[in-house]
């Protein structure tokens, strides 16, 4: 075989082994792109799911809240009572009431109250979000006027989990005013038996505290919004490879 010959297979094996890398590499590209695509469409899924079980909960018989705690409750059992409506009746711990900081209600910062409520007949306390308190504009440190009645009171809520962390710089210390809240370092500080659940008080305004809850955010939107830039990610590979690998080649060269 002549040396133009075999020059002339070497780049036709080199052509055909670049054939093959950028057509491995596309259908890898795409099999990723649309895996991502299809997994976030999962989650998507999962957390619809979730928010029509939290739904469906609301809608159940109130709990008595004096079965919280006993000898046959547990937190298995506790964790599926979330956002189950539940009564409760119990006595303020006001000396423990924290303020959790930056926290909004219509738009405007301020505190949620938190103030654990130990429960008639019983040693169980429980840790219940009181409402949303405005904040002093120019003294941060000033608590806002909240009244805790004493005695036993009787309230209403929905079992949740802790109030969400926001992101905050070293320890927030050991004051009223918190950035978060964590139950095991309030456990430890109080020596309070605390439930690892928490209730979020509903109803109208009163003691100086708003109770217009947000909705709980699930996020499916910000799931579907990946699964689209996913999945066209992989129709622009698609159509990228398409235009370049088959197209030009088959327009014939201008002379």
């Amino acid at each position: 075989m002549s040396e133009k010959s075999l020059l002339q297979a070497d780049d036709s094996q080199r052509q055909y082994l670049r054939f093959v890398g950028i057509l491995l590499a596309a259908l890898l590209s795409v099999a990723l792109t649309s895996s991502l695509g299809f997994w976030q469409l999962r989650r998507a899924a999962a957390k619809e799911d979730w928010q029509a079980q939290m739904a469906q909960r609301a809608e159940m018989a109130q709990l008595d809240g004096a079965s919280l705690g006993q000898a046959d409750d547990s937190p298995e059992n506790r964790a599926g009572l979330i956002h189950r409506s539940v009564r409760l009746q119990g006595q303020w711990l006001a000396d423990k009431t924290l303020f959790l900081d930056n926290r909004q209600m219509n738009a405007r910062v301020g505190f949620y109250v938190v103030t654990p409520l130990r429960l008639t007949g019983s040693d169980t306390v429980i840790l219940v979000q009181r409402g949303w308190a405005p904040r002093h504009f120019t003294e941060r440190a000033q608590l806002p006027e909240v009244a805790t009645p004493t005695g036993e009171v009787s309230i209403t809520g929905r079992i949740a989990l802790a109030p969400s962390k926001l992101y905050e710089l070293g320890d927030s210390g050991g004051g009223p005013i918190r950035q978060n809240l964590d139950l095991a370092a309030m456990r430890a500080e109080t020596g309070l038996p605390l439930l690892e659940v928490t209730v979020v008080q509903t109803g109208a305004a009163s003691e100086g505290l708003l109770r217009e809850w947000p909705q709980p955010a699930t996020g499916v939107e910000k799931h579907y919004g990946y699964a689209f830039q996913w999945f066209g990610l992989s129709a622009l590979i698609t159509l990228l490879y398409v235009w370049f690998q088959i197209v030009r080649r088959k327009k014939p060269s201008s002379r």
